[in-house]
């Protein structure tokens, strides 16, 4: 019953309280609980809720990804050969050349776990960058709405970003020696058509879609399980958009 009234006396003193005291009013409650159920929440708490989720999803997914066999030991995300490099990787394991293939890949996967460390903080300073505007509608819309919003919005930047730090990784771990080794060996062969992939570039693209898959698994988790939500705002702003639904 005092639940109830409380509303009604907050309704009561806006309308009695002129136009520009009811905004005051309004911009000092930032949003009005009616009851438990009937939260709603600012266009400031909408943002601020879906920032705060992404970043979550955000460090929990690169930290991950940056461990060691964060990207090799993880089928998911592992870093195999380019699809137009897969005849390579057949004929070289038919020719008893298979220790060289394995080293090639996990090579590529170092490089990834390396960027994926160095990038964590990029692809945080994209999210806060984010304006609000969008955030209602993010919030409100599919289960990977955010994770969709954020690689729309942030993927050329981040791609441009992501292509040094992937080729100086490469040859931090010999990447780009082991590549070379396999496909110079390869392209000896005869009868072959020759091959050379731009080995910086498939990486760098593996590692973000990568990054992303694990950022939507993480936003994921944020919305369908109610533990996962790890803070005061991000229970009571998802809570609200569980209830639209």
């Amino acid at each position: 019953m005092f639940k109830k009234i409380i509303p009604l006396l907050l309704v009561f003193a806006i309308l009695n309280s002129g136009c520009e005291a009811a905004k005051n009013i309004l911009q000092q409650t930032g949003s009005v609980l009616v009851g438990d159920d009937s939260y709603v929440p600012t266009s400031g708490e909408a943002g601020n809720g879906l920032k705060q989720a992404l970043e979550i999803g955000i460090a929990a997914g690169s930290n991950r990804l940056a461990e060691r066999d964060g990207y090799f030991g993880n089928t998911l995300v592992k870093v195999l050969f380019p699809p137009e490099a897969q005849k390579v990787e057949e004929t070289m394991r038919k020719l008893g050349l298979g220790s060289m293939v394995d080293k090639a890949i996990e090579s590529f996967n170092r490089g990834a776990e390396k960027a994926a460390k160095e990038a964590a903080p990029i692809f945080v300073t994209a999210i806060k960058s984010m304006t609000i505007s969008d955030a209602m509608g993010v919030l409100l819309g599919d289960q990977d709405a955010a994770t969709s919003y954020l690689k729309s919005s942030t993927l050329q930047q981040l791609n441009t970003r992501f292509t040094p730090i992937i080729d100086r990784s490469l040859n931090e771990v010999n990447a780009t020696k082991y590549w070379e080794d396999v496909i110079v060996r390869y392209n000896k062969i005869p009868l072959v058509k020759k091959v050379n992939p731009d080995l910086t570039a498939y990486v760098t693209e593996k590692a973000l879609d990568g990054l992303f898959l694990m950022v939507a698994k993480e936003e994921l988790k944020i919305r369908g399980n109610v533990s996962s939500r790890s803070t005061e705002l991000l229970q009571k702003v998802f809570a609200y958009a569980d209830a639209q639904k």
